[in-house]
Parts: structure tokens; C-alpha cells; sequence
């Protein structure tokens, strides 16, 4: 497992989420067990999002007042998801990496199908 040294490390970029994918059961429903690497043919996969990337890029508008400080900071739409979120998105659009020998997935905001979140209060 990652420490919070190495993955502060990580920057990610745009609107994509690192996760952790959670385990996959060894095992079928009718109890069959599965060997390793077996492709699953569930189309859906869930995870922990370790760090989100700063959102998508909002265009600057046109400044029509040239006396004005440029400002070059870049703005962003802010992600849905937060650290710590599990994530449910589509299988076949994460991107598998290892980074210091743990499987990771980059998967883009727009292939999450929804997020469970502890700290929401539903009234």
C-alpha cells in the first residue's frame, strides 16, 4: 500500500481520478472459484479514488480592459469526486498502472456512473 509520502508525489492531471480498485471476489455467485487474470465479464468496477486532478479547464473570457494585471492562473470546473469516495465506473475506459509495485487505475470523470460518499446528510 501506498503511504501518504509516495502519494503525495502523484499529481494528476485534469479531470481524471486515481483509484485503488477494490478487491474482485475469487470467487463466481454459484461458488465456483476463479483463477487470477480471469476476465471478468462485468462491465462496471469499483474503487477508492486516492486523488482527483483539478477538474476540467474553463476557458479565460475575453478582457476587454488592457489596463488590467493579466491573470494566467487557469480556472477550472471543480470534480465531483473527492480523495477517499468510492467510485463505481466503466471497466473497459480505466487505464491500469503500477506505481511502486501496486496496480492502480486512471480513470476519467466522465466514465464514473456514480459515487458513494460517507459524509452526506440525506434529509
Amino acid at each position: 500500500m501506498l503511504t501518504k509520502n509516495e502519494l503525495d508525489k502523484i499529481i494528476v492531471v485534469g479531470d481524471r481520478i486515481l483509484v485503488r480498485p477494490e478487491a474482485e471476489p475469487r470467487r463466481t455467485s454459484s461458488g465456483l472459484y476463479l483463477p487470477p487474470g480471469v476476465d471478468r465479464t462485468e462491465s462496471a468496477q469499483s474503487g477508492f479514488a486516492l486523488k482527483t486532478g483539478p477538474g476540467v479547464p474553463i476557458p479565460a473570457p475575453a478582457d476587454d480592459e488592457p489596463w488590467k494585471e493579466a491573470d494566467d492562473s487557469g480556472r477550472y470546473m471543480p470534480m465531483q469526486a473527492r480523495e477517499g469516495d468510492l467510485v463505481v465506473f466503466l471497466r473497459k475506459h480505466a487505464i491500469e498502472v503500477e506505481y511502486l509495485e501496486e496496480k492502480l487505475l486512471v480513470v476519467s470523470q466522465n466514465h464514473l456512473l456514480f459515487i458513494i460518499r460517507d459524509d452526506i446528510e440525506i434529509i
